[in-house]
């Protein structure tokens, strides 16, 4: 990737369905060729933010500006529990969906984007589960796809949505990696993570949500002890 990092601003942005807030008055910026964490209890909106940034909910106040890409700039990993594995797909038709923005969404792929796909499923250590359906694959072999997914579409902004659940050790290590080889080509990075220990290991920069910003900054100091704390009793307040 050549083009230049690119930003995520959030202005007191707001997100939830139905009218009822999930996550309330975000402010601040993924910093451009960022790598950052977003962590929180269950329930912080953590995953709402992701969407939110993806522009599959809009914001029931403020704004998102994507650099000034728009949303063509962004990759999306979503959790693996989201997607219906009983369609019936083979890996290598659910990896080559990651092209259709370069392709369009009714021709067909030419000989350089199935290398491109090809390429992908290597890197992830499945080429040669391409011609196989997405119903026989194990939780681990699923992350991999959609890393492999994710490589196709070639964004400049990442965001992905516990991307190490459900995985083996050795998977996760090999798919955080990957992953921060791609920050390395200075691509922004941002995951929702429950495991503070591979973030304060991997990410310097972290977000800790619980219905609001908690805290956001450096990873040493957004997980401190009295963050942590508070993010803790906002989350059983918010369930009172």
């Amino acid at each position: 990737m050549s083009a230049a990092p690119i930003s995520v601003e959030l202005t007191d942005a707001s997100f939830g369905w139905r009218g009822r807030t999930a996550l309330r008055s975000v402010s601040g910026t993924f910093a451009a060729g960022g790598m950052t964490a977003v962590v929180g209890p269950n329930g912080a909106g953590k995953s709402t933010l992701i969407k939110g940034i993806m522009g599959v909910l809009r914001p029931m106040t403020g704004k998102v500006r994507i650099g000034g890409a728009g949303r063509s700039a962004l990759a999306w990993l979503p959790q693996a529990a989201e997607l219906d594995k009983s369609f019936p797909t083979t890996v290598l038709d659910l990896v080559a969906m990651g092209a259709w923005r370069r392709v369009g969404g009714w021709r067909g792929y030419g000989g350089d984007e199935l290398d491109r796909c090809m390429h992908a499923l290597e890197t992830v250590g499945l080429a040669d589960a391409a011609g196989r359906g997405v119903d026989a694959l194990s939780g681990g072999q699923m992350q991999r796809v959609l890393f492999a997914r994710m490589l196709v579409q070639d964004a400049p902004v990442l965001l992905l949505d516990e991307p190490f659940a459900a995985v083996d050790s050795h998977t996760a290590d090999e798919l955080m990696a990957l992953l921060c080889g791609l920050h390395g080509q200075g691509r922004t990075v941002i995951a929702v993570l429950h495991d503070l220990d591979l973030v304060r290991d991997h990410f310097p920069e972290c977000l800790l949500l619980s219905g609001a910003v908690v805290a956001w900054g450096d990873t040493a100091s957004t997980l401190s002890d009295t963050h942590l704390k508070a993010a803790r009793q906002w989350h059983a307040r918010s369930w009172e």
